[in-house]
């Protein structure tokens, strides 16, 4: 598994001006603690966690690092792909600011897809009681046909599918796929406008998986209901340590 752990937490200052927002606690365990003993729990040993912003503080045992230095410039595209030699063969990546249950991991790696992301269908609830982050920023998918065709934070709240929850699993051919056509589009588009973001190196997953539905590639969604949180702005902690606290 693939932990993108290396950016800064602008809702978040005032709690992460020491430490990564994945050293944030919940429950009484970090966020990054949970993800290691979660994928442990479902037989993944080998874990490479992305560190940058405030690399110091994140320093478990039993699990590699890789240091992306241009941290404060770049996104989660070309953060996750320093970690492009941790790619030979299947994996797992994920955000590192989302909590989930390991029956969301379980159900991923039974897929049999070549590129599968997890997919909440339920997500509006989530927003019910969640004001300080909007529905909008949400990384919607349009599912059409049993087929993604879209994914991305510009798509129509009332037009989506689900929200992608910032987990994905690539075989040994889409690990490929991701690492042949990243080259790809790095020379291709360089600093110029890539999907929704101004240049590659600013690009979110999303827009490499959009890259990915447009060249014909199949983007599957492990589809679930709740079972998992994103940890952006004060709200969040306060309900994850309600909702999560004794777990």
């Amino acid at each position: 598994a693939i932990i993108i752990a290396a950016g800064m937490s602008s809702r978040l200052m005032e709690l992460t001006e020491d430490k990564p927002k994945c050293m944030l606690a919940i429950g009484g365990k970090t966020i990054l603690q949970r993800h290691i003993e979660t994928f442990n729990e479902c037989g993944i040993d080998e874990i490479t966690v992305i560190r940058g912003y405030k690399k110091e503080a994140i320093n478990y045992t039993g699990v590699k690092y890789t240091y992306n230095q241009n941290y404060r410039r770049n996104n989660i595209l070309e953060s996750l792909m320093y970690a492009e030699s941790d790619m030979d063969g299947e994996f797992i990546a994920t955000y590192s600011d989302i909590l989930f249950e390991r029956s969301v991991v379980e159900k991923l790696l039974e897929s049999k897809a070549d590129i599968s992301i997890v997919v909440d269908t339920g997500w509006r609830s989530r927003y019910k009681n969640r004001f300080q982050h909007p529905m909008e920023e949400a990384e919607k998918v349009i599912v059409t046909n049993n087929k993604m065709v879209e994914i991305g934070k510009a798509i129509n709240p009332n037009e989506a599918y689900g929200e992608f929850i910032g987990l994905a699993k690539f075989s040994n051919t889409g690990a490929e796929i991701l690492k042949t056509n990243y080259k790809r589009v790095v020379t291709q588009f360089g600093n110029t406008e890539f999907h929704a973001a101004p240049s590659v190196e600013k690009a979110y997953l999303t827009d490499m998986f959009q890259e990915l539905i447009d060249k014909g590639y199949t983007v599957s969604n492990s589809d679930i209901e709740g079972q998992w949180m994103e940890i952006d702005t004060i709200e969040d902690i306060d309900r994850a340590r309600k909702q999560w606290g004794l777990r």
